[in-house]
């Protein structure tokens, strides 16, 4: 149940007419419909192309590159290499890659699928534990549902708190940060500004350091030959961004020992890389794509790889880490390659995201 407010309306008031959307028996005839009480809960990811044309593509990628908070160069030297060279080309390529992937039978991304699907089961844990007094919902940072809309019908809906929870387990400013302040710009709009909570990262909770380590034992017990070493492939950033203060890095870097530690293996067995570089300048390393080619080369023929930073398999994930970064160790000389999906909607990652969800909705239900 809700807590009761002095004076408030909540989920056990019984001056509603029809509660859940009627109003009040002691309200005027021309009064607004007054709704039931409720928590909401927005998960929150990166986001996906409504499509994988060249418009779709174009629009998506306009949007997230043009956030300072991923790429932060000056708006006049950025832009222009923005909008007259890398969107003219860029959504041909980028579109080609989601084609690839793209779940043609239900005509979303794999993003987007996986999505629905983790907000589905996260919906149905937190119904069986409050009932109607929680409604559940996604949004994406870049592209559609935007987080403005869910906001909108979070509050429409009656909710007169929400924790925004980032899907993200590590904190980097061009992840949790920027849809933070999507979030944040969304409750600017709203009249009736419900309380606001957000979920921090949980790059080493517990139980989402044990759903990686059960994903890495059900992958490791159905192989025929153990792999030589395990490659967590985290997405890259410029190094500039850890200089400056942003603690993504060390937040991978505690994972992966959590995770080594948590399996049993002794120091050595997990290596820690990142991937996805663009640009120029320096990025964290070492790079994923170069050192898996480097393995296959000193003679480590047979590894697995898992990307602990994405919540659910992605364009990153399905087609970079199974596309180039897979050709890259083959064309080295590697023999074995095997990718451990992300935990997606595992019933582990759930759980462990369900229990995180408890945790940041204190004093709020009970």
């Amino acid at each position: 149940m809700l807590d009761a407010k002095p004076g408030h309306a909540t989920p056990s008031d019984t001056g509603l007419v029809n509660p859940g959307q009627g109003r009040l028996a002691h309200a005027q005839a021309d009064h607004p419909p007054v709704r039931r009480a409720k928590v909401g809960i927005l998960l929150a990811n990166l986001g996906t192309p409504d499509n994988y044309d060249y418009w779709s593509m174009r629009r998506y990628l306009n949007e997230f590159l043009s956030d300072k908070r991923v790429i932060d160069y000056a708006a006049w030297k950025w832009q222009p290499l923005l909008q007259l060279i890398i969107l003219t080309k860029r959504p041909f390529s980028s579109g080609a890659n989601y084609k690839l992937i793209w779940n043609h039978d239900k005509g979303e991304s794999p993003l987007m699928t996986i999505t629905k699907d983790q907000t589905a089961r996260i919906a149905e844990a937190m119904a069986a534990l409050h009932g109607d007094d929680v409604m559940v919902d996604f949004a994406m940072r870049y592209g559609n549902p935007s987080t403005a809309s869910k906001v909108q019908a979070m509050v429409a809906a009656g909710c007169e708190k929400i924790l925004f929870f980032p899907l993200y387990p590590h904190y980097a400013g061009a992840t949790s940060a920027t849809a933070n302040d999507a979030f944040f710009r969304a409750l600017m709009q709203e009249k009736r500004q419900p309380s606001a909570r957000t979920v921090p990262e949980y790059f080493d909770h517990p139980l989402y350091i044990d759903a990686l380590a059960q994903s890495v034992e059900r992958a490791y017990a159905g192989l025929d030959r153990r792999p030589d070493v395990l490659v967590a492939s985290y997405h890259g950033m410029p190094k500039r961004y850890l200089m400056s203060g942003d603690p993504y890095h060390c937040h991978c870097q505690k994972t992966s020992r959590l995770l080594r530690e948590r399996l049993g293996w002794e120091k050595g067995s997990i290596d820690t890389t990142f991937q996805s570089v663009f640009g120029p300048e320096e990025w964290l390393k070492p790079y994923t794509v170069e050192h898996v080619a480097a393995l296959a080369k000193a003679g480590k023929k047979h590894i697995a790889i898992m990307a602990p930073a994405f919540s659910a398999d992605c364009i990153e994930t399905l087609e970079e880490i199974n596309g180039e970064i897979r050709e890259a160790f083959e064309h080295a000389g590697g023999e074995s390659f095997t990718y451990i999906p992300c935990l997606n909607d595992d019933p582990a990652h759930i759980a462990a995201l369900v229990a995180i969800i408890g945790e940041n909705l204190g004093g709020w239900l009970r």
